[in-house]
């Protein structure tokens, strides 16, 4: 298989191109040239942002592309429409936030799935927010792929390489040792997708001819928030004192859920929504969720690798509570 990956150099697609060379594909990377992509590939440059940026995708074939993009559909239906004659499939990797907010069903029932409401998109579109852009790239790849186009709605994607910061920090946080605020309730279910199984399940549908669109997340009960503390705490060695406080109690202290306190949501409209999804056409398609201890164990271990400090993006604010404000919450 030839592989044409679209980014490549960071987290996903990074992922994506590892798994891609462990098959003994031949892969080419497309990147700006920020971040070396890994041993084994070919690397184009380009800057899909700039006139021109697709210049040296003008000549070649591929069997698969597969595009991570997340800004303005427009790169997504330039890129499309370039490679339409010229390659087998394209897999564009989107999100659960496609959509439409809130879910239309209760918690503890399955949320929206492949067929449920979108947020509306264009393919024509400048950058307006994350989940109009993603839902306008999934049109830009329809519109020129067809039934050859796979859409892969991810869930919350953790694991090694995560430049967003949410597990990362939850590691370093246990790995301080200490009561730790532990929002809402052990038991609190969690949906994530480990960034290797997206990757392997990825280029296993596409290989397979799979198209339209896959919710890429793992099944209900396969985490919980309490879970994945004690993960953080067997990776880290460090042992667990959670303080476990209600979301009332949170919320009255302004304490953002999502960004102060990483992978968190409180109970109610938002966590359904997020936390609430059925993956039963990716399971049965072959989708497999590695235990959170792995995820944990390994993406701590990959930390260790970098002293610690994760690779952050630019476009995102670093996640966690402060310490300050941590301890005056417990009264500590």
């Amino acid at each position: 298989m030839k592989l044409l990956m679209l980014g490549g150099t960071e987290f996903v697609g990074r992922a994506i191109t590892e798994d891609a060379l462990e098959r003994g594909w031949e892969v080419t990377v497309f990147h700006r040239g920020h971040h070396a992509p890994p041993p084994g590939t070919s690397a184009l440059r380009g800057d899909r942002t700039l006139p021109g940026g697709l210049d040296s995708l003008a000549e070649g074939e591929w069997d698969l592309v597969v595009d991570t993009w997340g800004g303005a559909p427009t790169a997504v239906r330039d890129s499309a429409r370039l490679l339409a004659g010229r390659v087998g499939r394209y897999v564009y990797v989107s999100t659960r936030s496609v959509y439409a907010y809130p879910a239309t069903v209760g918690p503890g029932e399955d949320g929206p799935g492949e067929d449920g409401p979108l947020v509306e998109g264009s393919p024509d579109a400048d950058s307006a927010a994350y989940a109009e852009d993603k839902r306008g790239a999934e049109i830009a790849a329809v519109d020129a792929f067809g039934e050859r186009a796979l859409l892969v709605r991810a869930g919350l994607i953790l694991g090694p390489y995560e430049n967003v910061g949410r597990l990362p920090w939850w590691l370093n946080r246990v790995a301080r040792g200490g009561p730790l605020l532990a929002p809402g309730r052990p038991g609190l279910p969690l949906q994530y997708i480990d960034v290797r199984d997206l990757a392997h399940w990825t280029l296993d549908a596409a290989e397979a001819g799979h198209g339209g669109a896959y919710d890429l997340i793992s099944p209900l009960g396969h985490a919980t928030m309490g879970s994945l503390l004690e993960a953080c705490a067997a990776a880290t060695g460090v042992p667990l004192e959670p303080r476990w406080t209600d979301q009332t109690v949170i919320e009255a202290a302004g304490i953002q859920p999502w960004t102060e306190l990483p992978v968190w949501l409180p109970e109610g409209e938002a966590h359904a929504h997020m936390f609430g999804g059925d993956p039963g056409r990716a399971l049965a398609t072959g989708l497999k969720c590695r235990p959170v201890e792995e995820t944990a164990a390994d993406t701590w271990a990959w930390l260790r690798s970098l002293g610690g400090v994760a690779p952050q993006r630019s476009d995102r604010p670093s996640p966690g509570i402060s310490a300050e404000r941590e301890a005056d919450l417990l009264g500590l």
